[in-house]
Parts: structure tokens; sequence; C-alpha cells
């Protein structure tokens, strides 16, 4: 007969991966004499950057969103990015120049441009003569806009800049790898570090007015981790840091295609033996008196037992001054019964609580006897009696009764009963007292981007925010958005992710109704590569402007730092109709105008109406 075999025990250990300082690139130069654009992925989670080239598959600049810096520390001694080995000892003072996912410290956002460039290898003094392209959030504030086009026009001096969504970068992208001629419908399905959107693309364009935004991501899933395992295991609290949170989550976790029938598969031990994650803590393998060698479990010994003979001495010391002066002040009380002076003996009697003069004399002599033996014991405590104290000592601890001579006033009739040696004691694992046993939390943490309720967040989730957003269009119209369902973004490289989104599609969507939803090929660095790509489509022009998609500096002063260009992967840009009314003038005074000939008179009067205009004032709106 075939015996059971016992499920394998999966046991991982963190990586814990120490950052290295970037390298300093080299610049380019196109062969035609004009700058290489550079392209910027400013994510919230992490930055980015590299030149706008065709022969790179990937960014060589790639560092986190952070900046550190010490209170009351230069400017220049600021750590960005890789610069810092370890985040978990400095995350206190760790700062972002995002609030949520649009940039609101430009101060940070200054130091990480200064990242960028330094290392990217530009040595231009005072100014950047390359074009940026920049990634933006989805319905960038005008003013986070204005902020930032002033920083980089006026800051670093450079010649045109360009700002597009990084999940539209992705979807036109993986569109051109797969051959789809523009413009394309679809919808998309954006979830980064800090939060998701659902975002509508219409005949290639951003449909803005219908685009929504969920407050829930991989920084709140991240967090839920380290709560749900901080309860879970107590004793580790230290040990359970936000880093090995989010490697656990982008590495261990994945997605339920039925989060309820799956909760139920984990009720099962044999499943739960067969998919718990052991996560293994480092620590140290040496117990405490285990795996010694004989001399130093002697040393040990040695060095208790002199603790041992100095506590005793110690405290014997103290007793013996005690009833020293005890004994001094009863005698002084006798000599007050001697020298005749009776009231000052009774009252001292009364203070004493003795009632006669024999119960004195008798409280004198045991202290006397007790003052003789405590100097005794002093004198020879180094002698044939400290030897045999010693002896004593050792042979008390070897029987486990070593709290009789740290505590000689205890009493041996308390003493439990020895234990018995003949029982086999069960060994104390080290290694699994510092294992972390990750079972439903690898699948309830990026549940919260279906269910929020999980983390308490009162908001509807990703799919019920779809379906919403879906409702706002005609049904011919939701055919062809859900005909091309795309998901990027770092928080959907979860395995599962896309089987859940069809399953959920398929409640939402009408009976026997089509719908494709695709995964991004590289959901990570498709908005880099897809801005790499327009950069190389759509180079700028030489001064001036003229080049859609790209703002110039003459565009800039003209009409402001918040005005946008766009293109097939940015913003929109709203020209908002203002009415201006200008202050009413007072009524003016009849005047009458004499003709030529004897004929009746004309009166003018101005017009009340007339001083209230109406103008046309251009403004920008996302």
């Amino acid at each position: 007969m075939a015996t059971q075999q016992q499920p394998v025990c999966q046991i991982f250990s963190f990586r814990d991966c120490k950052n290295s300082p970037d390298p300093i690139l080299d610049p380019l130069v196109t062969s035609c004499g004009t700058a290489t654009p550079i392209v910027i992925d400013n994510g919230s989670f992490q930055t980015r950057a590299d030149w706008a080239t065709v022969d790179l598959d990937a960014p060589r600049l790639l560092f986190r969103s952070v900046a550190a810096r010490s209170r009351g520390a230069a400017r220049n001694e600021t750590q960005i990015g890789n610069d810092i080995p370890n985040l978990e000892p400095l995350r206190w003072l760790l700062k972002s120049q995002f609030d949520r996912n649009v940039v609101v410290n430009f101060e940070i956002q200054e130091l990480i441009f200064d990242y960028v460039f330094t290392h990217l290898g530009i040595t231009s003094e005072g100014r950047v003569e390359h074009p940026i392209v920049l990634t933006e959030a989805p319905c960038n504030p005008l003013h986070c806009r204005q902020m930032m086009s002033e920083l980089l026009f006026e800051c670093y001096g450079v010649p045109h800049v360009s700002y597009g969504v990084d999940a539209l970068y992705s979807f036109h992208h993986t569109n051109n790898q797969k051959n789809l001629r523009p413009p394309q419908t679809g919808i998309i399905l954006s979830s980064g570090y800090h939060c998701s959107h659902i975002l509508p693309v219409l005949n290639g364009r951003l449909d803005a007015v219908n685009s929504k935004r969920v407050n829930v991501a991989g920084g709140q899933a991240a967090a839920y981790l380290q709560r749900l395992l901080q309860l879970k295991y107590p004793g580790h609290l230290a040990a359970i840091t936000l880093g090995r949170m989010e490697e656990l989550l982008h590495e261990h976790s994945y997605t339920a295609v039925d989060y309820q029938e799956e909760l139920e598969k984990w009720r099962s031990p044999e499943f739960y033996e067969r998919e718990v994650h052991r996560m293994q803590l480092p620590f140290s393998g040496k117990l405490p008196g285990g795996c010694v060698s004989v001399e130093e479990r002697q040393e040990r010994r040695a060095q208790q037992l002199r603790r041992l003979q100095e506590s005793n001495a110690r405290r014997r010391g103290e007793k013996l001054h005690q009833d020293q002066e005890r004994l001094d002040r009863l005698m002084g009380v006798q000599e007050l019964l001697e020298d005749g002076f009776l009231d000052q003996f009774h009252k001292s009697l009364v203070e004493l609580n003795m009632d006669s003069a024999e119960e004195l004399q008798s409280y004198i002599s045991k202290l006397q006897l007790a003052v003789e033996q405590g100097r005794q014991k002093l004198l020879h405590s180094d002698g044939v009696e400290g030897k045999t104290e010693v002896s004593e000592l050792e042979q008390q601890m070897e029987e486990g009764d070593g709290i009789v001579m740290m505590y000689p006033d205890f009493s041996e009739d308390t003493l439990t009963e020895k234990p018995n040696l003949n029982v086999v004691q069960p060994a104390f694992n080290m290694a699994e007292y510092h294992q972390l046993f990750v079972g439903t939390e690898r699948l309830r943490c990026p549940e919260i981007l279906f269910q929020p309720s999980l983390t308490g967040e009162d908001q509807m989730g990703m799919m019920e925010t779809l379906q919403y957003v879906l409702a706002r269009y005609t049904p011919e119209q939701q055919e062809a958005l859900v005909s091309n369902m795309f998901l990027t973004g770092g928080n959907m490289q979860y395995p599962g992710m896309k089987e859940r989104v069809e399953r959920e599609l398929l409640a939402i969507r009408p009976f026997q109704s089509h719908f494709k939803v695709n995964l991004a090929t590289q959901p990570t660095l498709g908005a880099w590569l897809g801005a790499r790509d327009w950069a190389l489509e759509h180079p700028p022009g030489c001064g001036g402007r003229g080049v859609a998609g790209w703002i110039s500096r003459q565009d800039y002063e003209e009409k402001g730092g918040e005005y946008l260009s766009e293109h097939c992967a940015s913003n929109v840009f709203f020209p908002i109709k203002i009415n201006k009314t200008l202050p009413a003038r007072q009524a003016e005074p009849s005047v009458t105008l004499p003709t030529e000939a004897s004929g009746p008179v004309r009166m003018v009067t101005s017009s009340p109406t007339s001083s209230s205009l109406t103008s046309d004032v251009p403004m920008v709106s996302s």
C-alpha cells in the first residue's frame, strides 16, 4: 500500500536588498546635432529616467522617489533614491514630492531632477539643453502643472517640455506592439502605489470628464499586510518592516478569482500546509546554554558562583550594619535606666513598642549574638568556610535549588517538585520561532482593490467604479470600450488579476456580450517605453512653436505655466469661458446738440445696459 506523502513546506527568506549608488551615464547627442530628449517617468513609487534612444529596452536609472535629510543638514547632504542603502532605519526621515499621485512638494521634486540630470551626465552650466518628456497624473491640477513648468523653464532652462499620462503611454505602447492602427478606443485600469484610475479612451484621446480615481493601491495593500502580520506575530514587530511587506506583495501574493471560494479552500489543513509560505526571519542560531563547549559552561558556572558570593557577602554586610545600629540604639536606652532617667527611659520604651526592661534586655542579648555571628561569617568568608560555600552553591545549582542561596529567607517547603530527568523534553526550534506563516494574507491584501472596505475605506472598488463609468456611455460606446480593456501599473502584476477582472466583467456586462481584457507586456516599464517611443516619433522643432505635444519657452511665456499642448497620450486642454463684469458707470447728464437749422433737438443719453461687457478669457483645465 502506498504511503501518504507529507506536504512539502515552502520556506522562503527575505532578500532585504541593499541599494547601490547609480553610476553617472554619458550624455548623448544625435548625428544631426540636435539634443537627445530625456524621458522621465515621474512615478510616486519609483522614478525611471534615461535618454530617448532606440537601443534601450529599459531605463538605466531607476530609484525610489524619496529623499532623506536630517534636521539641520545642508541641502547637498540630502540622500536621494539609491543613495540610501537601506530605507528602514531612515523611514521616519523619508519625504516624497507626492501627495497621493499629485506633485505638491517641489523642493523635493527639484532634488529629484538634480539627481536625474547629474546621473545622466549633463554637465552644462546652469542649463539643461535637452527636451524633457515628463509623465503627470491624470487630470493633473493646473497649479501643479504651472509649478512644474516654472521649475523646468526657469530653474533648468529647458528648451521644450512635453507632459503625458503614464497609463496612456503604456496603452499606446502595447497597442503599437500588437500593430493596432490608431486611433484606438478602450478603457484603462491603472493601479500604482498611491491610487488607481479608470481612464476611458475614445478615438485615441482621454475622456477626462468620465475618468475616475480610487484611493486604494499598492501602498495601502502593503500597510494592510504589515498590520495583519504584526497583530499575528506581536513578538516580531520590529522585523515586520514595510520594505519586507512590499517584497511579500510583489513576490508571494496573488489575486483570487473567487474570493469567498478561495477562503474556503484555506480551511483545509492539507491545502494550508501545501500553500502557506513560511518566511524565514534572520536570527542568531546560538541558544543560551546550548551548543557550547564544556570549558565555556564551566566558565559561566564559575562566573555565576562568584556573583552569588559577592551578592551574599554584600547582603550579610548590610544586615550586620543594620543590626549594629539597632543594638547601639538599644544600649543607649538601657544606659538611660542605669543613669536614673526614668521618664526618658519609659518614653523610649513606648517608641520601641516594648513593655518592660526585661524585654529590652532579651532583645539586646539576641542582637549581640546575631552581630557576633555576622562578624564571624565575614571574617571567615575567604577561608575554609568560603570553599564549603562554593561547593554547596555548585551542588545547589546542579540540583536546581540556587534560589535558596539567592534568597536565604525563601522557604524550602515552597519549592516545587524536581522535574523527572528521565522524561525527554521537546527541543526548542529557534528557526521555526522566527518564521512568519503567510497564509490567507497572500490573497486578502490584493483583494482591497475590489473591496476597499476590508481596510475601512468607505468607497467603491475598482470594478464598481468601472461599472459606474460604463453606465455613462451609450451601449455602442460600451461595447467599443470593453472590447479593449487594458490593465497596467505595478499593482496589476498579481497572478490571477486578469482572470479576476474577466470574471467581474462577465457579471457586469449583459448576457452574451463580448469583451477582451489585455495585460500590459511590461506593466511597470510600459509608461517609460511609451514615452520614449512618442519622443522618437515626434521630435521637437528647432526653436519657436508649432510642434504638437511640445511646449516651448515661447509658449510658456505667452500662455502661462498651466498651458498644455495636447497629443495622443496627454491630458485634455480645456479653455474655460469666464464672464468678466466691468463696474457700472454713472449715468451721464443729458446733452443738447444744436443743429445748423432751427429744427427738432435730439437728446443723447448713455444707455445703462452698455456698462456690462462680456469678454472671453482663455483658461486652462485638465
